[in-house]
């Protein structure tokens, strides 16, 4: 997957790049529109990071000649503004996600996972982590051959967490990418929690081996120990 970032500070740019190729991603940078749009003529991306507060030329009218020259991929919008006529402007112009400065990279990255997965060709139809099965089409889990009783809640959550397997998640990536509350006021951390809480009496308490794991004063994690 390439992955082009559009973003004018360099240090951050460079710092996006190399974490994404960690990740297993190829990423080019181009540190302004014109130069990305030039770029585009010779290549084809899977996705654009395009920071909004480009010093040239600002990222939303480029965004926005990205769609009039038809191109398709999906854009994530990385900005410092955070107000809901901010993000109207961003999605209407064309944009598939938004991510607000400063963010924590994991979830970039797993913002990044998700808008690939809705335009792969081939969407994935089953997950598993060690004897944990999930099927996706049939909105199905079990755990060692057991079937797990999981309310339609319940299962999001496990997905969101199966998806990042490994990987930290937050309870503000759970509150926008699980509950889908980008505009909440009020904090959901409880509501988080309890839901946690159910999923591991249903998915751990009755195994040996555990596999949800809490990291204090970070977020959440799914893996084997």
């Amino acid at each position: 997957m390439l992955i082009l970032i559009v973003e004018d500070e360099s240090k951050l740019a460079n710092a996006l790049q190399q974490g994404l190729q960690e990740e297993g991603y190829a990423a080019h940078v181009e540190l302004s529109g014109e130069d990305a749009l030039k770029w585009l003529e010779r290549n084809t991306p899977d996705l654009v990071l395009l920071d909004v507060m480009l010093t040239k030329r600002n990222g939303i009218s480029v965004l926005r000649e990205f769609r009039r020259d038809g191109f398709k991929m999906p854009v994530l919008l990385l900005t410092a503004l955070d107000s809901v006529e901010d993000r109207v402007l961003g999605l209407d112009a064309g944009a598939d996600d938004y991510l607000v400065k400063p963010f924590a990279f994991p979830e970039l990255v797993a913002r990044v996972r998700a808008l690939l997965r809705r335009t792969s060709s081939t969407p994935q139809t089953s997950l598993d982590l060690g004897d944990l099965h999930m099927n996706l089409a049939g909105r199905t889990a079990a755990r060692s051959g057991s079937p797990l009783e999981l309310t339609s809640r319940e299962f999001d959550l496990l997905e969101y967490l199966m998806v990042n397997r490994g990987r930290v998640v937050s309870r503000e990536m759970l509150t926008r990418d699980v509950w889908k509350e980008m505009l909440r006021y009020t904090s959901l951390d409880n509501v988080i929690d309890v839901q946690i809480a159910r999923l591991r009496r249903k998915i751990d308490d009755p195994f040996e081996k555990k596999l949800l794991h809490t990291v204090r004063g970070v977020g959440f994690v799914l893996r084997e120990e």
